[in-house]
């Protein structure tokens, strides 16, 4: 019986068509995962080329590659600069970053991410880190679990799912899968279950992993470290992450805040490589579910005049 993939990447093709890859080039895959980007990025270099593949699940150290063009940092893509610094790279030719969790994340009920198995509220990408998802369920404020929701799961009822939750900790504490579901039902109709779960357990995620926060970071850092022309290719899977890459994109600042210059031109350090987001083929969606949701941006570095 052969062993499932750990993660099939999403508009795979596209992606490496976006970067622009040189042979000599100096690339990141800040989400190494499976190593799937990875391996089809180093098929593109020369014996000059160089990788640096970043990842804070230990679970990812199984995929690294025997390559000497190859270098795993594992961390989170947030110290992306520090990491550079420390292997005496300051520049590099492209980023790319496929956001989410991986098909293998949803697969390991112990991680906790998928409602469809019973175990751990864990969610963490990094199992060394102190916040857990039950952390969060059993010690945030009414207030501030109402946020994460609405904020982060676009959940119009994310109050009353609120004080329902702080009620029930007061009874016993909230740390299994199924237990939160029971908790959750009385909430959901049939027709939607599914989808609005999903959104409580994406508000969750992105909350423990500080999801967002991260992604800024990645974003700000990456007109620092870009070459002239240098690329950054992104892979998102939900609203949130695709408004902030684009608005990012778009205008060079994380506040979306567009300046021009006199003759009404958009000033920002980015150009647009696609004016439209990419998405999957039907066929694709077909052979790989995941890629349903996913949207692709690129960007590149504008040399400086």
């Amino acid at each position: 019986m052969t062993e499932p993939a750990y993660h099939i990447p999403a508009l795979l093709h596209e992606t490496i068509e976006g970067l622009n890859i040189r042979p000599d080039g100096i690339y990141v895959d800040v989400t190494f995962g499976g190593g799937g980007h990875s391996r089809e990025i180093l098929k593109h270099l020369s014996n000059k080329g160089r990788l640096l593949g970043f990842d804070q699940d230990e679970d990812a150290l199984k995929n690294i590659m025997d390559d000497e063009r190859f270098t795993f940092v594992r961390s989170n893509f947030r110290y992306l600069k520090n990491f550079l610094k420390y292997h005496g790279i300051s520049h590099v030719d492209g980023i790319l970053a496929d956001l989410g969790v991986s098909s293998h994340h949803f697969d390991e009920a112990e991680r906790g991410f998928s409602f469809r198995f019973d175990g751990a509220l864990d969610m963490r990408m990094n199992k060394a880190s102190k916040l857990t998802a039950a952390t969060i369920l059993n010690t945030y404020s009414e207030e501030a679990l109402a946020d994460i929701f609405y904020l982060y799961g676009e959940l119009h009822n994310s109050r009353k799912i609120a004080r329902t939750i702080v009620q029930s900790r007061t009874k016993e504490p909230i740390d299994r899968i199924f237990q939160f579901i029971g908790i959750l039902k009385p909430f959901f109709g049939r027709e939607k279950e599914k989808k609005d779960m999903a959104r409580v357990f994406q508000a969750l995620r992105i909350e423990t992993n500080k999801e967002m926060d991260v992604l800024r970071e990645l974003l700000i850092q990456s007109t620092n470290v870009l070459n002239p022309g240098g690329r950054i290719a992104v892979l998102t899977y939900h609203s949130l992450e695709d408004r902030l890459v684009k608005n990012f994109f778009k205008s060079g600042n994380i506040e979306g805040k567009i300046e021009k210059d006199f003759f009404g031109n958009i000033i920002s350090p980015l150009k647009l490589v696609n004016n439209k987001v990419v998405v999957a083929s039907d066929e694709e969606v077909e052979q790989n579910p995941r890629a349903r949701s996913a949207k692709l941006r690129v960007a590149e570095l504008i040399p400086k005049s």
